[in-house]
């Protein structure tokens, strides 16, 4: 297997344990990285991959839900989801380096692997749907994690009012 596949496949698991758990992702990523034999440059790859998904989550959860209306972020599987906001950051920093059609192309072999049957044709639909839009997704500013570590926000739900006794 790959070196960079080998970095996706441990970036995956650790989006994924941040996004159901929030656990802090650097602390779930070192743990990830020492379950896996990387070069450094593998390292390397993995850290900036994971970095810029959860620094750019916003502007990436957007994009998603951009190109699958149909789905809400919150309702969507947690592993489409994260492959989904690997693929775009990677689509979207220059600095990494993958072209587009390998970007997609290692998204869906992730989605074949880690999700449902249905998983690969989503994914390459939402990736095929914004790269129409947009060949290099802009990332926009870093955001602050300030101990807020949510990668999916909760949805807005009506909060009951309590009776004044």
């Amino acid at each position: 297997m790959k070196l960079r596949t080998r970095a996706r496949i441990a970036v995956l698991q650790a989006l994924y344990e941040v996004d159901v758990t929030g656990h802090p992702a650097g602390d779930v990523l070192r743990r990830r990285l020492g379950d896996v034999q990387l070069s450094p440059a593998g390292e390397a790859f993995a850290r900036q991959l994971a970095t810029g998904v959860i620094m750019h989550r916003t502007r990436i959860n957007g994009l998603i839900t951009e190109h699958a209306p149909e789905w809400p972020l919150d309702q969507m599987a947690v592993v489409d989801r994260n492959i989904l906001r690997m693929a775009i950051y990677e689509l979207g920093e220059p600095a990494i380096d993958t072209p587009a059609k390998v970007a997609i192309n290692e998204a869906v072999e992730m989605a074949k692997h880690f999700g449902s049957d249905s998983s690969p044709r989503f994914v390459n639909g939402v990736l095929g749907s914004l790269m129409a839009d947009s060949p290099q997704p802009e990332m926009g500013e870093i955001e602050p994690l300030d101990g807020d570590w949510t990668l999916t926000p909760k949805p807005v739900t009506e909060q009951e009012e309590v009776p004044v006794a």
